[in-house]
């Protein structure tokens, strides 16, 4: 059996932090972004976020299912890191982008159609980056390791962001002056460009720096019908479902509102650069 070495076990672990930040970005700072810089409503945005979600929830097992019949000479998982990288960190700056002037009706089409993007792309790269975890190595402890190595790169991408986030969006608002007031959708936008480009280079050094060794035994083949209709029969699953839209939503209630505390109600709200 090949040794996972140290690298490799890095690279893996950089999948997830790319993952992570723009993961942050979005439970603690999007619904602030499009209610405060581009000017939505927040009901608005509670429900569109919540149709995404479930969209996306529903969407996942079908780019598992995708994962799976591939075939390439960089693996079954692999490649859509590399596929996936420049399409994710792009509906990232599309997503904290504003567009649509004057019109609440132009922005909340373009916040649908960016975010909802940026949901997929972000399916597209992260389940089958969770699924090459089982072909790296046959071994448990191994898999335990880089299981760990994951978890540490996770926590790291989201304290990256956090720390860097409202440092940068008021070094790039100042950069753009807007009658007489700094941009703060400019900020944000190139704010987001930064992360992308993090997340594109972490993502290609995943691609670069792992490689899938469990080779499939020989597989039965069933149709893509066939697969749908035992998912959609398998109870367990839908109670995983469930389980994981109360999750998202929970988590997201509780990290969007963390940034309207600290702005309207911390008395020493004020060192933010938000204001």
């Amino acid at each position: 059996m090949e040794h996972v070495k140290l690298r490799e076990k890095i690279g893996y672990g950089l999948g997830d932090a790319a993952s992570s930040m723009f993961w942050k970005l979005f439970t603690m700072y999007l619904l602030f972004f499009y209610t405060d810089v581009v000017g939505i409503s927040a009901a608005v945005v509670g429900t569109m976020f919540l149709i995404t979600r479930i969209w996306d929830t529903f969407l996942d097992p079908f780019i598992g299912i995708l994962g799976d019949r591939t075939h390439s000479r960089f693996g079954k998982f692999r490649p859509y890191l590399l596929w996936g990288a420049i399409p994710f960190g792009l509906c990232g700056i599309l997503t904290f982008s504003s567009w649509g002037g004057d019109s609440e009706i132009s922005k909340i089409v373009y916040a649908y159609v960016t975010y909802t993007l940026m949901m997929m792309v972000y399916s597209f790269v992260n389940v089958p980056y969770a699924s090459l975890l089982g072909v790296m190595s046959p071994d448990p402890q191994t898999r335990t390791s880089l299981s760990s190595y994951r978890m540490t790169f996770a926590f790291g991408g989201s304290i990256l962001v956090l720390f860097l986030i409202e440092p940068l969006v008021d070094i790039f608002s100042k950069m753009k002056i807007v009658d007489g007031v700094p941009s703060q959708a400019f900020g944000w936008q190139m704010a987001a460009v930064v992360f992308a480009i993090l997340a594109a280079i972490m993502f290609f050094l995943t691609f670069s720096w792992t490689k899938e060794r469990v080779k499939p035994i020989k597989e039965e083949k069933t149709s893509l019908k066939d697969d749908v209709k035992d998912l959609a029969t398998n109870k367990p699953w839908w109670i995983l479902l469930v389980a994981g839209i109360m999750v998202i939503g929970f988590n997201s209630l509780r990290d969007g509102s963390a940034v309207y505390y600290f702005k309207y109600y911390v008395e020493a709200s004020d060192t933010f650069s938000f204001t």
